[in-house]
């Protein structure tokens, strides 16, 4: 039986088409994928599903459970969003209210839609937060969306869409902000929600992997237009449009081994980095947070190093010792032999996670690149910097734009022309990629390994992405706690991980292989030793 139908979907912004023409059957319990990059119209249509679309024109038919959406008058599809069809959205700080707890949120919502008691609504907010294992959710649904972790957070929103058994959920982007293994227990949290509940869902995203073991079926969408529709394991494994293809391409591959026989440029010895513990009302004096905890570690002159972890493991804070951002605690941090703190700026550069908030919004993009070349007492960079603009394949012209007119990807094209200025020795990548979607992902991996055959470079990349990693890196260094657990060179790593962490880490990487995901699935549930969900749908 067929739940939610699309027929001939057209969304336009103006003279701005968003969606052209889509069409797709979900069935009752069915789960399908929508996949492409960015722009390629997939939040239009979730939006447009919704009602959710107040400035556009939205055209052709949306039936759900036998009405037709698109002519529903306001007060009719508030009813459904919620009740018939609910949203997980991609960011769920935004979409959470910061002054209400996350209990009476999702009581509000089961309230405005059945009558019930406050206490009946709170019960349900406390069964749902429960059914999303968030541990003691009576005392959690008392907290504030910024007293939750981003995975849990993300939990509430899905406890918060199933308050009312609605019959299809819509998760936006739901894993996109999430580090590797997050990732991993949502797309779980979401499949087990829709063995138990007989729930259909609708997957949207631009990673492959994602939709890869958690879908039925998918439609691949590019420029508004599906190019591609199918079963998931049909379109994967053998794609018929030449674009599908392109975008399984761009999926990260493990790369050709190197031999490295450099001697060590950068030097960590014993390195630790404390951070004064948050106020308390207490009289108990509180424990510093050890965000680097003795961390010893050589990094040889042309290789690519691999720093790998969760978030709040401590990569972030390595990334900026290592370039003297942060002083450390305790312990040496050298590079050939001088301590960073006198080498600074000049043989390490950064590339910063988000370029939009690394980058003055105030001035122009040249000018950016142009400051460390002024620093080194250069009088008129413009030359200089036209030519890094080429190296990293944009146009001359993008010196006089502001980095807010520029795309994702292309900011960080700028954020490496500036970190490569100063010609430095070792660039510092932190999370260069975690943003992008998966083609601009791997144009900027591309453009990273060719910088660095090309000015013998020496890289550290930082990532939360391990499928990355095995591409880019000749060496991994996995940190947990602060601590290095495991090190070795990549394939040692991938192949024959040693520590459980590490182990853990590589049970959740995403892969494009439906099989190899849902065998990944598996392996994930034994580790943790939770069997998988029985088919059991909530009574009403």
């Amino acid at each position: 039986m067929t739940v939610l139908s699309v027929e001939d979907l057209r969304v336009s912004f103006g003279d701005r088409t968003a969606v052209d023409g889509l069409s797709f059957d979900l069935p009752a319990g069915g789960a399908l994928g929508i996949v492409g990059e960015s722009g390629s119209g997939k939040s239009a249509t979730a939006l447009a599903l919704l009602g959710l679309h107040p400035d556009a024109e939205v055209r052709g038919r949306i039936g759900f459970a036998g009405e037709e959406l698109t002519t529903a008058t306001p007060q009719r599809l508030r009813a459904v969003r919620g009740a018939g069809i609910a949203m997980v959205f991609q960011e769920p700080l935004t979409a959470l209210s910061p002054f209400h707890t996350v209990g009476a949120q999702i009581a509000e919502v089961y309230r405005l839609h059945t009558g019930a008691s406050r206490r009946a609504a709170r019960e349900r907010a406390v069964e749902v937060l429960t059914q999303v294992h968030i541990a003691d959710a009576a005392t959690r649904a008392d907290a504030y969306p910024h007293q939750f972790s981003g995975g849990m957070r993300q939990r509430a929103l899905i406890a918060m869409a199933l308050a009312c058994r609605p019959q299809v959920i819509v998760a936006d982007e739901p894993t996109t902000a999430l580090d590797v293994t997050v990732q991993a227990q949502i797309l779980d949290l979401l499949d087990e929600v829709r063995t138990t509940t007989g729930t259909a869902l609708l997957l949207i995203s631009h990673d492959l992997g994602v939709v890869a073991g958690s879908t039925d079926s998918v439609i691949v969408m590019r420029r508004g237009r599906m190019v591609e529709q199918g079963p998931t394991e049909t379109v994967l494994r053998t794609p018929r449009m030449p674009y599908t293809r392109e975008l399984l391409a761009a999926v990260p591959r493990p790369g050709e081994p190197r031999e490295i026989t450099g001697e060590p440029l950068l030097r960590l010895t014993d390195v630790h980095k404390h951070f004064p513990p948050p106020r308390r009302r207490s009289l108990r004096r509180a424990e510093p947070v050890k965000a680097v905890d003795g961390v010893t570690l050589e990094v040889r002159r042309g290789e690519t190093l691999g720093v790998a972890g969760e978030s709040g493991t401590g990569k972030t804070t390595l990334a900026r010792l290592m370039v003297g951002l942060l002083a450390p605690s305790a312990g040496r941090i050298t590079i050939d032999g001088v301590d960073v703190a006198r080498r600074r700026g000049r043989s390490m550069q950064m590339v910063f996670q988000d370029p939009l908030s690394s980058l003055n919004p105030r001035r122009t993009v040249g000018e950016s690149i142009a400051d460390p070349l002024r620093l080194r007492g250069v009088r008129d960079p413009r030359a200089r910097v036209e030519e890094l603009l080429d190296r990293v394949g944009l146009d001359r012209a993008e010196y006089d734009r502001y980095p807010h007119q520029l795309s994702g990807g292309m900011r960080q094209r700028v954020g490496i022309a500036r970190a490569l200025a100063p010609r430095p020795r070792l660039i510092v990548c932190d999370e260069p990629v975690s943003s992008l979607d998966v083609t601009t992902q791997s144009q900027v991996l591309a453009l990273l390994a060719d910088v660095r055959r090309e000015y013998e470079l020496t890289l550290v990349f930082v990532s939360h992405d391990l499928a990355v990693l095995r591409q880019v890196a000749d060496r991994v260094a996995v940190v947990h706690g602060g601590r290095i657990v495991e090190l070795g060179d990549t394939a040692q790593v991938y192949e024959q991980p040693r520590h459980p962490y590490t182990k853990e880490l590589l049970a959740a990487v995403p892969v494009a292989d439906p099989a190899e995901a849902r065998r990944l699935r598996a392996l994930r549930r034994s580790l943790s030793g939770n069997p998988a969900p029985a088919d059991q749908s909530m009574p009403e």
